[in-house]
């Protein structure tokens, strides 16, 4: 990825131009989280070209939507979408805010300890 706009390793540290990679980076780290923290295999659905979930993973019968993101942006308009068109018992935002439950969905914390036990309690 940063080939393409940084050719050089000192291009790659000095410019700015990393910071375009940081939504897909984060995704590999949640995904990396999956794989070693927990019995869940995350798949990734995109019903259309203009809405994708990052990853979907099975819970029990449920499926359980999850959607990254990188910062502490607290608009999820592709979840949102999903939530409407399939109610999902549950559906999950991981970002830089703590965990929280809101109406629709729980948020989980992307970083720090990968996936903390409440965070995860969820998902059981």
């Amino acid at each position: 990825m940063s080939y393409i706009c940084c050719p050089t390793k000192n291009g790659i540290l000095t410019s700015k131009c990393i910071f375009q990679f940081t939504g897909a980076l984060t995704e590999q780290y949640v995904l990396q989280q999956f794989l070693s923290d927990t019995e869940y295999v995350p798949y990734y659905f995109s019903p259309s070209e203009h809405n994708e979930i990052d990853f979907v993973v099975q819970r029990a019968t449920d499926i359980v939507p999850v959607e990254v993101k990188a910062e502490e942006n607290l608009h999820a308009k592709s979840l949102k979408a999903y939530y409407d068109k399939y109610k999902p018992a549950l559906a999950v935002r991981t970002s830089m805010t703590d965990y929280r439950e809101q109406d629709w969905m729980v948020n989980m914390s992307s970083f720090g300890k990968p996936f903390p036990e409440q965070d995860l309690e969820v998902l059981k």
